[in-house]
């Protein structure tokens, strides 16, 4: 079932396995997608789904140097070519919208000032253009503030359809800001954005109602990653993620979106099948940044009916040709790590196809 074909959207999938989007620092200081960028997603083109690395949509939510942007003439001409590039192979991608949020510094976003759900610093340091730094505590933004973002969120999103691609993933994963919103620990407001489960996840439905509204849904994905526990954006505490997911994803199934792709450790648990059902719609898993997901566990996911799609970092990254090898029972190649956030080819646009 892994290599059956599913439909998304208005779309349809050759396959089941969709890239992970997989930060790479490619972009250059503009955040502009060059041939070198062209190349490594048209290489992986016979996945059934690729979803790009996260773009930031405006210049303040940029949170890693050499990450992409959906804001520029240039970084929408650059994807145009990406975009132009895989679906002369066949494929099928989606752009990744996701706003820093707190995971960022001046000396990454140009100057920009740092913003959050709450003036809460995350524990530790940041890679900036100008070496590692500590995370500087962010401005709380204003209730009065979060339409401009969310219209941020929409403008990207436009903006990925007017350079070519298939529809959008709203990031709201890993402890970024959508995330930010949802996690207590770093979501401490006391207005109608913050306390209680409903309240801190009123802001990333309302993203994706505006995205959804804009863009049409059968265009618009959402990634979210559950007691994932990263970058400051801690859950702890197992019923208020029942309570807080739960509510999040009530909302979010009568939007009818293209599909909720979540990011646990667990698939098979409780939590993650309660919110496939409360979303009954087209669902999407990857198992975490722990361990590489493995053909025989991305089979098992599909055949045991606990996902329609299986989405993969590793592997994908590593091998331009993921959907053969894996379909045939091929050998792989093995990802060197040395290389995921460096410049140039290597490690990026020269992993071989398998050859006969």
């Amino acid at each position: 079932m892994l290599f059956s074909p599913l439909a998304l959207g208005e779309m349809e999938l050759p396959n089941r396995l969709v890239m992970a989007p997989l930060t790479r620092l490619r972009a250059g200081r503009e955040g502009i997608p060059g041939p070198l960028v062209v190349e490594h997603y048209r290489q992986r083109a016979s996945l059934g789904l690729i979803v790009s690395e996260g773009t930031y949509p405006s210049h303040a939510g940029q949170g890693i140097p050499g990450q992409p942007g959906l804001v520029t003439e240039e970084q929408l001409e650059g994807w145009a070519n990406v975009t132009s590039a895989v679906h002369a192979e066949g494929g099928r991608i989606f752009a990744q919208v996701m706003h820093a949020g707190r995971v960022s510094h001046p000396a990454t976003n140009g100057g920009h000032e740092v913003v959050a759900p709450s003036a809460l610093a995350i524990d530790g340091e940041t890679r900036t253009y100008e070496g590692k730094q500590p995370f500087p505590v962010p401005r709380a933004l204003t209730s009065g503030e979060l339409p401009e973002i969310i219209q941020e969120f929409v403008q990207a999103s436009r903006n990925a359809i007017q350079a070519g691609f298939d529809g959008v993933e709203l990031h709201a994963a890993n402890g970024y800001l959508l995330h930010e919103f949802l996690s207590p620990a770093a979501n401490q407001r006391t207005d109608g954005y913050g306390g209680s489960p409903e309240n801190r996840a009123r802001f990333v439905v309302e993203v994706a109602e505006a995205v959804a509204a804009a863009i049409d849904a059968n265009r618009v994905g959402i990634r979210i990653s559950p007691e994932h526990n990263i970058q400051g954006a801690f859950e702890l505490d197992a019923a208020d993620v029942r309570e807080t997911y739960g509510h999040l994803v009530d909302a979010l199934a009568p939007l009818n979106l293209a599909y909720l792709s979540i990011l646990h450790k667990d698939p098979a648990g409780g939590l993650v099948q309660d919110l496939r059902a409360r979303f009954n719609g087209t669902f999407l898993v990857n198992t975490g940044f722990g361990e590489v997901t493995t053909r025989e566990e991305a089979a098992a996911l599909v055949a045991d009916g606990l996902a329609d799609a299986v989405v993969v970092g590793r592997p994908a990254l590593a091998n331009p040709d993921l959907a053969r090898r894996w379909r045939e029972g091929l050998p792989v190649n093995e990802p060197d790590q040395s290389t995921f956030y460096a410049d140039g080819a290597e490690g990026y646009t020269d992993y071989p196809a398998y050859q006969n």
